[in-house]
């Protein structure tokens, strides 16, 4: 195998695959990046059995092959090389010879031969989604995805399409994000897709469209040249619409900003060691906020325009401020059923998302 390829495409394309190269396997291929020649081209593949990345980038090919090298090695050798242009010679005892410029470096390769392949997700119909639209939806629903694995399947976002409309959601137990997002599929799918895969395309994403395609038991993702292949979790997903409030006594309207920063000063008291929840006060179109941890004690008061009852309630600070800041809106309404039911956040205008988030149970002052 003889090829030659410019320096910066082959560092980037190795340093995002690198990211599903696995580091605890007793089968050495999957500690390296499978690389094929084509015409024109070469292909790069990394597969940690989970998660399959490949992509193919412009090469000058003079002589066919194949080769496994070591990820981590062959990565800094790439970065570090000092001219644009690398060229990479492999013989028959699957030697590679990485010349650029003045430095010339001999490594032992594997044969291309024991990569294993990665899953096919078969015959199935693709969606298709603008790739700053599929980024949205994965911020606006990563952040309430479980991260522990007592249920191994809520450490995924659930997928539900039904009459023409993508339901994206994730849930941890403390807080759920829905978001919608209108698609030209009619049939009712869902699967569910694990967490990392999701932040995975969404670093691949530069601009265009992507194309999903989900199988029985793995999902494919096209993403500009970049193709993702990844398992789907398994598993019965919370009944998510029968969690969400459907009366309340309380409705809020205020600038997302003004709020995010309001509980961020009041959380300058609250640390990993010194955990507390944020007291808000709902009356009298203003919200009052207060902490009290073993240092002090902090308060602020919010102006805004309630609808209902007053109501008090507590809240864990980062799930509450998770659920704001990733909004993406100026103005939000907040809905409360009572001093113990879940929060509910929605936009002004439209119903692109929900986010719900639990109270904590306050002691007395």
């Amino acid at each position: 195998m003889r090829f030659s390829v410019n320096k910066k495409e082959l560092a980037e394309a190795v340093s995002n695959l690198q990211r599903a190269v696995s580091t605890k396997t007793s089968i050495p291929a999957l500690e390296g990046i499978l690389i094929r020649t084509d015409v024109g081209s070469i292909k790069l593949c990394a597969y940690d059995l989970e998660i399959g990345m490949q992509t193919t980038i412009l090469a000058n090919v003079t002589e066919q092959g194949g080769i496994i090298l070591s990820a981590k090695l062959f990565s800094e050798i790439v970065r570090k090389a000092p001219d644009e242009i690398i060229n990479i010679t492999v013989d028959d005892k699957n030697i590679a010879t990485i010349q650029s410029g003045a430095a010339s470096f001999t490594i032992i390769g594997i044969n291309h031969e024991e990569f294993p392949e990665l899953p096919s997700v078969g015959d199935v119909g693709c969606i298709t989604l603008d790739g700053e639209v599929l980024k949205s939806i994965i911020r606006q629903t990563i952040f309430a995805v479980a991260e522990t694995d007592t249920k191994p399947v809520h450490q995924g976002c659930n997928f539900v399409i039904k009459d023409g409309v993508l339901d994206v959601v994730a849930v941890d137990g403390y807080r759920l994000a829905v978001r919608k997002e209108p698609v030209s599929i009619s049939s009712h799918t869902s699967f569910v897709v694990p967490g990392k895969t999701l932040n995975e395309i969404s670093r691949l994403i530069k601009e265009g469209n992507v194309e999903i395609c989900p199988g029985r038991r793995h999902i494919m993702f096209r993403a500009g040249s970049y193709t993702l292949t990844s398992s789907l979790l398994e598993g019965e997903f919370l009944e998510y619409e029968a969690a969400i409030p459907k009366n309340f006594a309380t409705e809020i309207t205020l600038k997302t900003r003004e709020l995010i920063e309001s509980v961020e000063r009041v959380s300058l008291l609250i640390s990993d060691r010194l955990k507390s929840p944020i007291r808000c006060i709902f009356s009298e179109d203003e919200i009052k906020l207060s902490c009290t941890t073993a240092i002090g004690r902090a308060s602020d008061t919010l102006p805004c325009k309630i609808n209902g009852n007053s109501l008090e309630m507590g809240f864990n600070n980062r799930y509450l401020l998770d659920a704001l800041r990733n909004t993406e809106c100026d103005e939000v309404i907040i809905k409360l059923g009572g001093p113990l039911n879940p929060m509910v956040i929605v936009p002004k205008d439209g119903e692109s998302f929900l986010f719900l988030v639990l109270p904590v149970r306050l002691k007395s002052e």
